[in-house]
């Protein structure tokens, strides 16, 4: 149940969150929960079925197996927000007990150099605590005997806390009780973000509808249409909606055991789904910014590419049956595959949530948090995403994340 209304009930907030998706909710009810935070909230978004956001393209998985320490600790809060999300949700007994269905991801290198990728990744891991471990071929196919690993050097894999989640509902749990807390949602369109004289500040905003609603502090929660809000603010970030397909088959002969989200050296990936299916998903060798409303089928990527691959890694899959097909949109961040957290460095009541490029729906009770915390303090109270700031844009400090999927 949303709830949405489509215009406002006032005409002043002090926080405006643009994008209601999995992003803007789980900050604004980060907020909203918040005891030092006694302010109004409102969350303008386009579409209140959801129906194209990333968040309802997902693949739904959480991994620790990052490069990056900061990525890794992300993904562990994620893990224990899951785990542990009735008590999350002030222990609520209308909210399930949630958990993750651990069948770890495979990560497979064709060839030495991601080889060395793996270990140097499973160093940084292991140094925050999670449980990857590196497989050699012979090791890979005693546990999971499924695949072909002719063509294959390593592997790595951790199977604690990483696999499937129920995202959706952990979604639609943090917009219903962000509603509850007194968080307005709006079915409508930001159409202009108007400054201030000086132009170091949003004053207020403009909807589709025609109204103007005055806020104190405005959130970019927009996914792929990032780049698009931020020009309204005459700002430019290096966001853009990338396609990325998914295919659901079934298999005439399943596994006798869970799949892991197993990352092919194509580039492809397959996981299990339950019930005999299966879910793959990735994207051609062209890989262009798309339009926004651009949710096309390759139908000729699965039978000329994936399921020849599939087939390759795992023979068992030489008989399949497609059930369902999709695309989806990546929030890109084409400068270094980060997120960009936080203010911009001269507008600074205007807050980037954005560029996650493919892992941002199980970052996102991190980021939601880390967002809140900034509009209430100023500052990072628990994980320091400091990192990701805008800044980093400007100067070429990049955070170089290798573990793309």
């Amino acid at each position: 149940m949303n709830n949405f209304k489509n215009i406002p009930s006032h005409d002043r907030y002090d926080v405006v969150i643009i994008g209601g998706a999995i992003m803007g909710s789980s900050t604004a009810w980060f907020l909203s929960q918040n005891s030092d935070f006694n302010g109004t909230i409102l969350v303008v978004e386009k579409d209140q079925k959801y129906e194209f956001c990333s968040t309802a393209h997902t693949t739904s998985c959480i991994r620790q197996q990052f490069s990056t320490k900061l990525n890794v600790e992300i993904s562990q809060f994620a893990a224990d927000f899951i785990n542990n999300f009735q008590e999350y949700m002030n222990n609520d007994i209308r909210v399930p007990k949630l958990a993750i269905k651990s069948f770890g991801y495979m990560y497979l290198a064709g060839d030495e150099d991601f080889a060395e990728n793996l270990r140097n990744n499973q160093k940084v891991q292991a140094a925050s605590g999670a449980a990857t471990e590196l497989l050699t071929p012979e090791e890979i196919k005693s546990r999971y005997p499924f695949y072909n690993v002719d063509d294959i050097k390593l592997g790595s894999i951790n199977l604690v806390n990483e696999g499937y989640w129920d995202s959706i509902t952990v979604f639609e749990w943090m917009k219903k009780k962000a509603q509850e807390n007194g968080v307005e949602y709006v079915e409508n369109e930001v159409t202009e973000l108007i400054k201030n004289k000086s132009g170091d500040r949003i004053c207020s905003i403009k909807l589709a509808s025609g109204e103007t609603i005055i806020g104190e502090k405005f959130v970019n929660a927009t996914g792929p249409r990032a780049a698009s809000t931020s020009k309204m603010a005459g700002i430019k970030i290096p966001v853009e909606p990338r396609k990325r397909y998914s295919w659901i088959f079934k298999a005439k002969s399943p596994l006798n055991r869970d799949l892991p989200l197993t990352i092919d050296p194509s580039g492809f990936h397959v996981r299990e789904n339950g019930w005999g299916t299966y879910q793959a998903g990735g994207h051609g060798a062209y890989d262009p910014a798309v339009d926004f409303d651009d949710f096309t089928m390759d139908n000729e990527l699965w039978e000329n590419t994936v399921w020849p691959i599939l087939f390759n890694r795992i023979p068992q899959f030489e008989s399949l049956k497609l059930i369902s097909q999709w695309a989806g949109h990546y929030a890109m961040n084409t400068v270094d595959q980060n997120a960009i957290v936080g203010p911009h460095n001269i507008i600074q009541n205007f807050f980037f949530l954005n560029g996650f490029s493919g892992h941002g729906t199980q970052q996102a009770p991190a980021m939601g948090r880390a967002t809140a915390e900034l509009l209430i303090y100023d500052t990072f109270k628990t994980i320091d995403m400091s990192a990701f700031k805008y800044e980093r844009l400007l100067s070429g400090d990049k955070v170089i994340e290798e573990a793309i999927i």
